[in-house]
């Protein structure tokens, strides 16, 4: 029993918003069996004396605290980077909590995330890369590998809290990664996991047969294209942000539980929260992600099955090889059926509700460049629309909408500054690669100079006004931004 099954006593820690993170009582630590304290609770809440917070300190120790103590002390920011790694760095750990217990070393992100964040720990992996540390990326490779093994998939994190969703599906960028430390034999060592990786994404293809049908992250279109979408295989609201998710709910027109599931999904897509999921591109109240065929998950998908291709390749498999290739010419003539606008000139979004284009700007119409799915012409209209609109003195928004929202305007954040800028690169836009580099690169430095930190995202339109929005402050550490700017750095142009 975890603690967010610990009922009532859960929602009434959650619901009397006595931490001021939600995230802070599912990572606590029981200090005695969950029945024991389920027990006590019912006991005593009913007493003249009883105080809810007092209870939980006697019954829970809390979360180890975030804070190391480390200071840059005016390094470097090159050095400061490198011994950053051994403060993220965490040792296979016996806790009995929510946190899932992995068998190898890992790093986390910093601030209030105290294990491992799937995408997350692949642009962590690109800056290990730089730095030689290629002993903890097969670590993470193998902690992934054993995840998959364990839960038929990678969770969102390490925690029992997010065992109903992913993230982006980056484990075979990581593997490609490692060979390339390695050599193309670690393909075939990971082939199993790759496997699984894939029938999870691809989970009830079998079971689909009517057109418009959806069932988990599948979803049939009406011309008999299966694609891709976020999903979450849990219900109701996230443990991590409950309070939240009940406020959010009560908001909306849907019903509670259709409300929570596009929640739990934009959790999974990596951008929590953006007005790309909203209905009306302005409140979360309207939020449909579960509608939506992302443009980015689907590339994703393009390099999974390459990867499987290729690896069925080196073992030989020349009929699994030949499918997976008819897989791959299929996936990106749906993005291109489904996601491209040539009208605006972008990828998309599409409403497989409502058989339409989203028509939310995103940095997600870079994927394609990034992944090679894009023609040259429609890669020059996405260099010529990320100029003009997406472009800012510190890098990249994420989108043209400021809302509020943490992965809107004004923010920027490392990972899909890495993907526009190799996307651009790929294609031959040199210079507005560089564009982007040195702006993105030239904030970083900025806001290291003056906090002796790392941020998880940054403000790209104004350089001297933090990074904000979102459901929880801006988080300093931070694995995949110190990532992002080495490669970066290490790139010639």
């Amino acid at each position: 029993m975890q603690i967010h099954e610990l009922h009532p006593l859960f929602e009434d820690v959650q619901s009397s918003e006595i931490f001021a993170d939600s995230k802070f009582f599912v990572d606590c630590v029981p200090k005695f069996p969950p029945e024991k304290i389920l027990a006590d609770y019912l006991e005593e809440k009913g007493k003249n004396n009883f105080g809810l917070k007092k209870f939980v300190e006697q019954h829970f120790s809390y979360p180890g605290e975030t804070n190391s103590g480390y200071e840059s002390a005016n390094k470097p920011i090159g050095k400061h980077l490198q011994d950053l790694w051994d403060v993220l760095k965490r040792e296979p750990s016996e806790e009995k909590s929510t946190l899932i217990n992995l068998p190898y070393s890992y790093i986390v992100p910093g601030g209030r995330f105290r294990e491992i964040y799937y995408w997350d720990s692949y642009f962590t992996a690109l800056g290990l890369q730089v730095s030689k540390r290629t002993d903890i990326i097969q670590d993470m490779i193998d902690n992934f590998a054993f995840l998959i093994n364990e839960f038929g998939f990678i969770p969102n994190g390490n925690r029992t809290y997010y065992l109903g969703r992913s993230q982006p599906p980056f484990f075979a960028l990581f593997v490609q990664l490692l060979a390339e430390e390695k050599g193309k034999g670690i393909l075939l060592k990971y082939r199993n996991e790759l496997e699984k990786e894939y029938a999870f994404w691809m989970n009830g293809e079998d079971q689909i047969s009517s057109a418009g049908a959806s069932y988990q992250r599948l979803v049939l279109l009406q011309d008999g294209t299966l694609m891709n979408r976020y999903y979450d295989n849990n219900k109701g609201p996230r443990p991590e942000a409950y309070i939240e998710d009940i406020h959010i709910a009560g908001q909306s027109s849907k019903e509670k539980n259709i409300t929570y599931t596009h929640i739990r999904a934009a959790a999974e897509s990596g951008w929590d929260f953006s007005t790309r999921w909203f209905t009306d591109g302005k409140n979360m109240s309207t939020i449909e992600t579960t509608d939506l065929i992302p443009v980015d998950l689907n590339c994703i998908l393009v390099f999974l099955e390459e990867t499987l291709s290729e690896t069925y390749s080196l073992a030989g498999e020349k009929q699994l090889q030949n499918l997976f290739q008819q897989k791959i010419n299929s996936r990106k003539k749906a993005i291109n059926d489904h996601c491209w606008n040539e009208g605006t000139g972008f990828y998309f979004d599409y409403n497989h509700a409502t058989n339409t284009h989203t028509n939310k700007y995103t940095l997600a119409a870079t994927f394609p460049l990034f992944f090679g799915v894009a023609s040259n012409h429609q890669a020059e209209k996405v260099a010529k629309i990320i100029e003009e609109q997406f472009l800012h003195s510190g890098g990249l928004i994420t989108t043209t909408c400021n809302s509020g929202q943490q992965w809107d305007a004004p923010n920027g954040w490392a990972p899909l500054q890495w993907i526009a800028y190799k996307g651009l690169k790929r294609y031959g836009f040199k210079e507005l690669a560089k564009k982007i580099k040195t702006n993105w690169v030239k904030n970083c430095e900025a806001v290291y100079q003056a906090t002796g930190k790392m941020m998880e995202k940054y403000n790209v339109v104004d350089t001297f006004t933090s990074a904000g929005g979102g459901e929880y402050p801006n988080q300093d550490g931070f694995g995949w931004t110190n990532g992002v700017y080495l490669k970066m750095k290490s790139e010639e142009d």
